[in-house]
């Protein structure tokens, strides 16, 4: 149970964003923090670097955008059945009847030479046969071992997410100049290089630009997650492959905001908590008469 004079439970919007914790006002400020660090290790920042390895936006980083492009319907933030609420009607009409093009979502920014990690070249696989009207590729599901129809992007965990950008870093400093411990210490290996530029540039409102087109394909809505080039962003979902037209490339070319210097590559991918979505309607694809029987029997 929870300390004396507090109350705690899971977060209502996904387990993996682990107990939010409300003081009953019978402690001063300071003892929360004082608890904390008597029964856990200091570890700065973590929460944050979870939320955003997650996929899940909060504050500012939502402000003035519909509930919709922002995922609130995904984590028991919205309900289409009572209340009466500022938005309610635009919520709801677009929920019922509408599209929605564009959605918050994580992306990771690398080096425009680095290699890309397999799950995107699987990802870039099943969007090119989709656009092709393939409507499946059996070697390709073997491969994968996915039965049924492949999502179009990797849905990973926050865990997931975490180890592969170890082993993407990993792969960056083993394909630079790796020198010795000096070098690391001033940021001048590959990935401390990544980190910088990508520190210079990426700030919440900032507009990502294909470079092929000229087009902006997403905003930046977030920092990136403290020690990782990994920033959620409201993403066209046209421009990675979540909607019936337009896919995801793995040699795609970005700028961001103002400086047309420094360019990257991104690679998308969807949370474990966001359904399958709907690329006609940008929206949770609804469930089939035996998965929601097998959804009850669960």
């Amino acid at each position: 149970g929870a300390p004396e004079g507090y109350l705690a439970g899971l977060d209502p919007r996904h387990p993996s964003l682990g107990l939010r914790m409300l003081s009953l006002g019978q402690h001063p400020p300071q003892h929360l923090g004082s608890l904390v660090s008597a029964n856990f290790p200091p570890a700065d920042g973590t929460y944050s670097v979870l939320r955003k390895l997650s996929g899940v936006a909060e504050g500012k980083e939502i402000a003035n955008k519909s509930a919709l492009e922002t995922n609130q319907e995904w984590l028991n933030a919205v309900s289409f059945h009572k209340g009466c609420y500022l938005g309610q009607e635009l919520t709801a009409r677009t929920h019922h009847t509408g599209v929605i093009r564009k959605r918050i979502m994580p992306i990771i920014l690398t080096d425009t030479q680095a290699e890309v990690p397999r799950p995107w070249i699987i990802s870039q696989r099943i969007q090119e046969n989709r656009l092709k009207e393939q409507r499946r590729d059996d070697e390709l599901l073997l491969e994968i071992g996915v039965v049924g129809q492949p999502p179009p992007l990797p849905r990973l965990s926050a865990a997931s997410v975490g180890g592969l950008w170890m082993m993407m870093r990993s792969t960056k400093d083993d394909q630079g100049d790796h020198q010795e411990t000096e070098d690391e210490e001033d940021g001048s290996t590959a990935v401390g290089k990544l980190l910088q530029e990508v520190e210079q540039v990426a700030t919440p409102g900032e507009k990502l630009i294909d470079v092929k087109d000229g087009r902006t394909i997403g905003q930046l809505v977030s920092t990136p997650a403290s020690g990782t080039s990994l920033v959620l962003a409201q993403m066209r979902l046209d421009r990675v492959g979540l909607a019936e037209s337009g896919s995801w490339s793995r040699t795609n070319r970005v700028t961001i905001g103002n400086n047309s210097k420094l360019k990257f590559s991104y690679l998308p991918f969807t949370p474990l908590w966001w359904p399958d979505v709907d690329l006609a309607t940008g929206k949770a694809q609804e469930q089939t008469a035996d998965e929601r029987e097998n959804a009850i029997e669960e």
